[in-house]
């Protein structure tokens, strides 16, 4: 029987050790510049895209800036957030498909939104904005 009384120290290393008690690793240096990095490069192709007006039709750049949106969100989640499908039992995996359900249902309400929006609103004449307060 040990009769050395806890101190700061011990609690911190029980706190702080090496066994969290899930299997997540967490991640190098290498691993969050290589996800910075690529955020950097997901989000200056679109602002390329629309700033330089590279792609003449504008339905086409809108998908092509939600495809480099949602590839955005997979490097975010596997570089910063560490998911993958063999940590936490496979809980990752579920809150992956939560994640992608849910952008599925923002990114089309949305478009169905302003989609509606944009087909209901009042033409207005250059005539009738002249008379505008």
């Amino acid at each position: 029987m040990s009769t050395h009384a806890p101190t700061h120290e011990d609690a911190f290393e029980a706190h702080h050790g090496h066994s969290h008690g899930h299997e997540a690793g967490h991640g190098t240096f290498k691993s969050y510049v290589t996800g910075f990095v690529l955020s950097v490069i997901l989000t200056a192709i679109p602002f390329w895209l629309v700033m330089a007006e590279v792609i003449d039709s504008p339905v086409l750049t809108a998908v092509i800036i939600m495809a480099l949106g949602a590839i955005q969100i997979v490097v975010h989640m596997i570089f910063f957030l560490h998911m993958n499908t063999r940590s936490e039992g496979g809980w990752t995996m579920m809150a992956l498909i939560f994640t992608i359900v849910l952008v599925a249902i923002a990114l089309s309400g949305s478009l169905w939104v302003m989609h509606h929006l944009n087909a209901n609103m009042m033409p207005m004449s250059p005539e009738m904005m002249k008379n505008m307060p």
